[in-house]
Order: C-alpha cells, then sequence, then structure tokens
C-alpha cells in the first residue's frame, strides 16, 4: 500500500483527500493503520469532525476505529474541563458538578444533564414519602428503602476493582459501586431533600452522617445503608487498630470528596497496571491538591 497519503499535512488536505486518509484506518496492514492514527491525532481536535460521517459506517474495523480516534479526542477535551474545574474552584465546590465532569474523562460523550434528571426524579418521589415519616430513623429508612431496596443500589463486592465503580453516569446505569461513590449518589439525594447529610471519610472506608441538633446517625451506604452509631464508627476505627482521631469523623469538604474519589480510581488504575490512566489521574490528584 502506498503511504504518500499519510505524510499530507492537515492544512493541504482535501475533503477527498481527507476521505482517502480516513479509509486507510481500515487497512489490514498494522503500520498503516498505526501512521494514519498518528497523523489524525497529530491534526488535533478538527479531526474529530473529519471523523463524524463514518462513526456509524458499515465498515465494523473503521466504525471502530474512527469511534477510538473521536473518543481520543473526547476524552482530551473533558480532560481540560476537569482539570480546569479543579484548579479554579475551592473547597466548597459543587461535588455534583465535580462527579459528572469526572465521568465525562473516562466517557466523554456521557449527558450529566439527563443523569441530574434522573436523580431529580428519584428526589421526587422520595420528597412525597418523606413527608409522612416521622423522626430521623424513619426518614432514613424511608431513604435506604427506595435506593437499596427499590432501586437496588449495592456494593459491587465481586468486582471491587472495576474503574466503572468509581464513576458516577456508571453507578447510577449499573446501580453498583464502591463505599464512596454510592456514599456519593447519597449526598446528591439528600441535597436535594435539604436533609442534613455529610461525608465522612473512615480510613478504609467512607460513610455517611446525618445529623440534627437530636441525632446523630450514621449511613453505610456499600452495606445497603446500616445505620450506625458513632460507638459503632469508634468500634471499627479500634478493631481496624487505626487511631482514635477527631479527623477521622469530622465532614470532608466537597473538594476532599473529590480527591478521595479520584485517589480510590488512581489505586484502582495502579492495580489494574493501567499506565496512560494512572498518570491521568495523578494530574487530577496534583490539581485538587493544590
Amino acid at each position: 500500500m502506498d503511504t504518500t497519503a499519510v505524510a499530507l499535512l492537515p492544512e493541504t488536505l482535501s475533503e477527498s483527500q481527507r476521505a482517502a486518509l480516513i479509509s486507510l484506518l481500515a487497512d489490514d496492514d498494522p503500520a498503516i493503520y498505526r501512521a494514519v492514527r498518528d497523523r489524525l491525532l497529530s491534526c488535533g481536535p478538527i479531526a474529530r469532525d473529519w471523523l463524524q460521517p463514518y462513526l456509524l459506517c458499515d465498515d465494523p474495523i473503521l466504525r471502530r476505529r474512527a469511534q477510538d480516534i473521536a473518543r481520543h479526542f473526547g476524552r482530551q477535551t473533558a480532560d481540560n474541563r476537569f482539570l480546569a474545574f479543579c484548579l479554579k474552584q475551592g473547597e466548597d465546590l459543587d461535588l455534583e458538578q465535580g462527579a459528572w465532569l469526572l465521568a465525562q474523562t473516562r466517557y466523554p460523550d456521557a449527558n450529566a444533564e439527563a443523569y441530574q434528571a434522573l436523580l431529580d426524579d428519584f428526589a421526587a418521589e422520595l420528597r412525597e414519602r418523606i413527608v409522612y415519616a416521622r423522626g430521623s430513623r424513619a426518614i432514613l429508612n424511608t431513604l435506604n428503602h427506595y435506593l437499596f431496596e427499590e432501586l437496588r443500589f449495592a456494593g459491587n463486592q465481586e468486582e471491587y476493582y472495576d474503574p466503572d465503580n468509581s464513576y458516577l453516569t456508571k453507578v447510577v446505569d449499573r446501580r453498583v459501586g464502591i463505599p464512596i461513590s454510592l456514599c456519593l449518589v447519597y449526598l446528591l439525594m439528600a441535597r436535594r431533600l435539604h436533609l442534613p447529610v455529610t461525608g465522612i471519610g473512615l480510613p478504609g472506608h467512607f460513610i455517611c452522617r446525618f445529623q440534627t441538633s437530636s441525632d446523630e446517625l450514621y449511613i453505610d451506604c456499600f452495606h445497603q445503608g446500616r445505620l450506625m452509631s458513632k460507638a459503632d464508627c469508634v468500634h471499627y476505627l479500634l478493631s481496624g487498630h487505626y487511631d482514635l482521631r477527631d479527623e477521622y469523623l469530622t465532614p470532608l469538604s466537597p473538594r476532599r470528596i473529590l480527591m478521595r474519589l479520584c485517589g480510590n480510581l488512581h489505586r484502582v488504575y495502579y492495580h489494574l497496571k493501567a499506565t496512560e490512566e494512572i498518570t491521568r489521574l495523578q494530574r487530577y490528584l496534583v490539581a485538587l491538591a493544590r
């Protein structure tokens, strides 16, 4: 196969030349494919526009490779957007916005507005039920029954190191997650319902706290919303040989929660030896730690 088309500079490419170049993505020769892919990537995000007609084409190889390159540019854009958010926002950042932006760094086409609307619908259903609940435990039991029994959110114990457990869009789609991502769903629901719920970053675990002037209850979202007392939390710390530090039972700021979520993802990718993703998450952690 003649590879001269690969060497053409992007500003010299006519529409027909671009089409010819893109058609080489489906070439059987791996060297041709890599050269074309590198050339398209070097052209920058404009190449994503060139690929639009091929994202749903009949050729499965061309379609898959075009989608891969388009996804690369989409993730690159989402990556820059999330980093800008982390650098510009303060300690009390919008945790929900940050969680959607983080999810788009992995799934750039995720429609955050649609997911927000879905959570709004969940909250609207719950709001009617909570009106009839009397007392803190009754409110939390109503919330827990809806999330963990009806909607069937649950801890993903079988595939704990699946990265999708940490991306909010996937947690909502699949209804499974790890402690911090399930607590994130809980926090977002509580915020919509104006309930006094905060995130508590225990060492090795993440839970929520419901606190009023008369009640203090802790919620273990990874275990179906199990209600705990402060004494239960102290027992957890002692049994795990952790020091009894006040900071362990102090609510984390939204920024610290987002940072911990990214830290968990970094450990997951390290476990999976995903070098590119490890580097990506390191950038996020540096931005959030400033």
